[in-house]
């Protein structure tokens, strides 16, 4: 798994792109997801998402996929899990302090984000890990949070329509009256 893994990050543009196009592709198959039932088609989508992820970035399965924003390095194979940046202890030639055969993760991370279309992600803070969500799938997080935000959005600009929008009411005489 580590030579995939390290593979994958060499690959970072190629993975992004691959990302881009399992995105839209679930975000068009919202739809269905909505009807089946989000919280039925979570075992199954996690299955798939842990078999797909487990063998390209030994994903451990932590329900906030971060590999877009960090360079197609997942942070969760730091021995530490430190999700923004590498710790102070990174050895010579960008190696681990706690496991010195294995190169950092955020060493690998910075490189991959360098060959990225949108690699400048990586400077983003992370937030902690919410180990509630562990073994959940983190695409169809994505579903949700994409279609609750366009769904927030299209229910404000509803609002604001109706709020610009004059109402008239007849008056007892017979005209309109704003």
């Amino acid at each position: 798994m580590y030579a995939a893994r390290r593979w994958s990050v060499r690959n970072a543009r190629t993975m992004e792109r691959l990302w881009q196009l399992t995105s839209r592709t679930l975000l068009t198959l919202e739809p269905v997801l909505r009807r089946i039932g989000l919280e039925r088609a979570e075992k199954p989508v996690a299955a798939i998402e842990s078999a797909v992820k487990g063998f390209l970035f030994d994903c451990r399965m932590c329900g906030q996929c971060v590999l877009s924003e960090t360079g197609m390095s997942c942070p969760m194979n730091c021995p530490k899990e430190i999700r923004n940046g590498p710790c102070g202890g990174v050895r010579e030639g960008g190696y681990c302090e706690v496991k010195p055969a294995m190169r950092c993760v955020w060493v690998e991370g910075f490189e991959g984000a360098q060959r990225m279309k949108h690699g400048d992600a990586i400077a983003e803070v992370q937030f902690a890990v919410d180990r509630r969500l562990t073994g959940t799938s983190s695409w169809l997080s994505h579903v949700r949070a994409h279609t609750d935000a366009a769904i927030a959005a299209r229910d404000a600009a509803a609002a604001k329509a109706a709020a610009q929008t004059p109402t008239t009411t007849k008056t007892t005489t017979g005209q309109e009256a704003a």
